[in-house]
């Protein structure tokens, strides 16, 4: 998780990849209608978030979280992360939110949720975050950097260890672990496996196939 506002530069091969989202052809009465395979999800309230976590990303989550549960609050979400973390304010703002819609948002890791992403997968509903059987988690401590006037470095060096103990003490309330055993457990990069998160405390349970979804 890196503090600092992330520039995200579109490369050709992202220009590349992003013409190769799949489309959807549905039949209807009136005739066919293509979607994108990220819109015929959300039609079945199934949100992804993959790929570095920063604003852009965010807001485009956020907005489908409130639309979802505009929709209809009394129906569950379904979040699944595959992601290497990133910004953390990018990050707290889906926390937020998925925490001020009405709607459960069930989470469900796929391959890797880590850094920020780990808070995520870890904080939602309680009894339904899940992982794949190999997906696994990591979790640490805040990363960034600073320069310039010695001042300037000594006011992001106080950010970092606030946004450490902010991260900390809600991996501790989603996880049930002491608050000390999380302050030692992310001095290092530190990476569980599906059951190793379950067991953690992280998640709720293992999902073999999308008939075990809750």
């Amino acid at each position: 998780m890196n503090l600092a506002r992330a520039i995200f530069h579109k490369t050709n091969k992202e220009a590349y990849s992003m013409n190769l989202v799949p489309t959807v052809i549905e039949q209807s009465a009136n005739g066919e209608r293509a979607y994108d395979i990220y819109s015929r999800l959300l039609k079945d309230r199934i949100i992804m978030l993959s790929g570095p976590i920063e604003d852009d990303m965010a807001n485009a989550i956020i907005a489908q979280l409130l639309f979802l549960d505009a929709q209809d609050s009394e129906k569950d979400i379904y979040l699944y992360i595959n992601s290497p973390g990133g910004v953390i304010t990018s990050g707290m703002a889906i926390f937020d939110t998925m925490n001020f819609v009405k709607a459960d948002v069930q989470t469900i890791v796929m391959g890797m949720a880590a850094s920020m992403a780990s808070v995520l997968a870890s904080s939602g509903a309680k009894g339904k975050r899940f992982a794949l059987p190999h997906a696994q988690v990591l979790i640490h401590q805040p990363s960034g950097g600073a320069q310039g006037q010695q001042t300037e470095i000594e006011i992001a060096a106080e950010e970092i260890l606030k946004a450490r103990k902010m991260i900390n003490e809600l991996l501790a309330k989603n996880s049930g672990q002491p608050i000390e055993k999380i302050n030692k457990d992310t001095e290092r990069d530190n990476y569980l496996t599906a059951q190793e998160a379950v067991d953690y405390g992280l998640l709720d349970g293992i999902m073999n196939n999308s008939s075990e979804k809750k």
